[in-house]
């Protein structure tokens, strides 16, 4: 039997990169999983219809996770379409570099309201429905350790992401729902094809300073929150696993 046969899955920004690898790597495992996107329905059909393909069972739900109403929303579907919630995925980020002189307001404000804010809300609205053995996984980021030049508000999301994990940790621990965090390194998404890190100075820096001489792939990522989202991870909990092929 497949780890997470019978368990129900939210993965919010599960539209692509590694939102989408995720979704699959849950459905593959036998949860029937709820793909959220914010703007690309093309995209979360795209991959409902992968999951579909393969056997698995998946539905697509439109919704902002930095919206109190559409967070419930995302929530509210799980349970009306599969009847109940075991894991929550907080994958939903956006990520835009700038250095000090740049920082506006809205800039700030676009990072905290998805990353942060979004993460908040969404959990909020899922730990109605968990139960124990109940997993919750945030998406977090290696920057949160190696703070590169130019990240400020992006790595504070991400600190805050931390930080939040543990709270969570200790503060949902008693009901029996565990809250742990994959902070991976460089991955190659259409994120970071579109904004022109793949193929540039960056990466090369980032490949010469990982350890096992690459970057990440969805799948990498993937792997491990299906580890974090099924009993295998029974004992852990409040923890941030760097998946950043050794990069620090």
């Amino acid at each position: 039997m497949s780890k997470l046969t019978g368990k129900v899955a939210v993965v919010t920004g599960g539209s692509k990169g590694i939102g989408a690898a995720i979704a699959k790597a849950l459905a593959a495992q036998g949860a029937s999983v709820v793909v959220n996107y914010a703007s690309s329905k093309a995209g979360a059909d795209s991959v409902v219809d992968a999951i579909t393909a393969a056997g698995g069972k998946a539905v697509a739900v439109g919704g902002d996770v930095a919206k109190a109403a559409d967070a419930q929303g995302i929530i509210d579907a799980a349970i009306e379409t599969y009847g109940h919630l075991d894991i929550l995925v907080n994958n939903s980020g956006v990520y835009e570099f700038a250095p000090i002189e740049e920082i506006t307001e809205e800039h700030f404000h676009k990072h905290f309201n998805v990353n942060v804010l979004g993460l908040l809300l969404t959990t909020q609205a899922a730990v109605k429905h968990l139960g124990e053995g109940g997993s919750i996984v945030n998406v977090s980021s290696v920057v949160s350790r190696i703070t590169p030049p130019g990240s400020a508000v992006y790595t504070a999301t991400k600190g805050a992401v931390d930080g939040i994990t543990g709270v969570l940790a200790k503060e949902l621990g008693p009901r029996k729902i565990r809250v742990n965090s994959v902070n991976p390194g460089m991955v190659a998404t259409e994120g970071t094809h579109s904004a022109g890190i793949i193929g540039s100075d960056f990466e090369t820096w980032a490949v010469s300073t990982t350890p096992l001489g690459r970057i990440g792939q969805p799948d990498d990522i993937a792997d491990i929150v299906a580890f974090l989202a099924s009993d295998d991870s029974r004992w852990l909990t409040g923890e941030s696993l760097i998946a950043s092929g050794g990069s620090r």
